[in-house]
């Protein structure tokens, strides 16, 4: 299947590792030009070779960035327009905020889940948007968590500000696709991703337990990998999703118990 995305610019937030690397390497596959970006460097590095060794180095562009920051996110924008152009697909993935519950989570961790997720997700989309609106085709996309729709044990910080990204993107999709700019959210279940693994290592009841105990509540009996989550962002952004807009992806083998 053509999925439309030759030549597309491609700006994938937090994409030098995981999910976000795995969408790169994805949307590269299918010809389209990517832009990265990560807060550390030498990761970020890896990742553009990887993603270059597909796509061709000339359709690679890795810019670091921290998405708290308001002027790393234009400085980010701005290289990618001076590169390719405007950008023709924002994939927008927050930063892992930090775990802990009620006793564990200050009013600065708060606050910095927010700069990272609801205030990163706006600035992007206020740079990226005029460009879309203008050439009448773009799409925006944002993966979340499964903090959407369910509270999850021990990530405070997740269920009070990803539902807001969550609303932001929902918002949105009511006023742009009039001017032929989709929007659409992924919600993912327990992938197997470092995030993940880092949980399973923290394990008080160790890790192969740990594993077990959450592959055992989801339906189709395994971890989804960040492929999963890949093939679904390309299909969101390519030409065969174009009556799609303003829905909440589910890619979680069932886990989600919310209707």
């Amino acid at each position: 299947m053509d999925l439309g995305l030759t030549g597309k610019v491609v700006l994938i937030t937090a994409s030098s590792k995981g999910i976000g690397k795995q969408c790169a390497l994805a949307m590269a596959a299918e010809g389209a030009r990517l832009v990265l970006c990560g807060r550390t460097q030498a990761t970020l590095n890896e990742a553009a070779a990887e993603v270059a060794a597909i796509a061709g180095v000339e359709n690679v562009l890795a810019v670091q960035a921290d998405l708290g920051s308001a002027s790393d996110i234009d400085g980010l924008c701005a290289q990618a327009q001076a590169r390719f152009g405007a950008v023709d697909v924002l994939v927008f993935i927050g930063g892992s905020p930090r775990r802990g519950g009620i006793d564990v989570i200050t009013e600065t961790d708060l606050l910095q889940a927010f700069q990272t997720s609801v205030l990163a997700g706006y600035r992007l989309v206020q740079q990226v948007l005029p460009g879309m609106r203008k050439r009448g085709w773009g799409r925006i996309l944002t993966v979340q968590s499964r903090a959407v729709r369910e509270p999850i044990p021990g990530l405070l910080t997740s269920i009070c500000t990803r539902p807001g990204v969550a609303g932001l993107f929902k918002f949105l999709a009511d006023e742009v696709a009039g001017d032929g700019v989709l929007v659409n959210i992924i919600v993912p279940g327990r992938i197997n991703t470092d995030r993940f693994r880092q949980g399973a290592d923290m394990a008080t009841d160790g890790s192969d337990n740990y594993v077990a105990s959450k592959i055992a509540g989801i339906p189709v009996g395994r971890l989804g990998e960040p492929e999963d989550i890949a093939n679904a962002v390309c299909f969101l952004a390519s030409e065969r999703a174009s009556y799609i807009n303003g829905a909440s992806l589910q890619v979680d083998g069932g886990v989600i118990r919310a209707i």
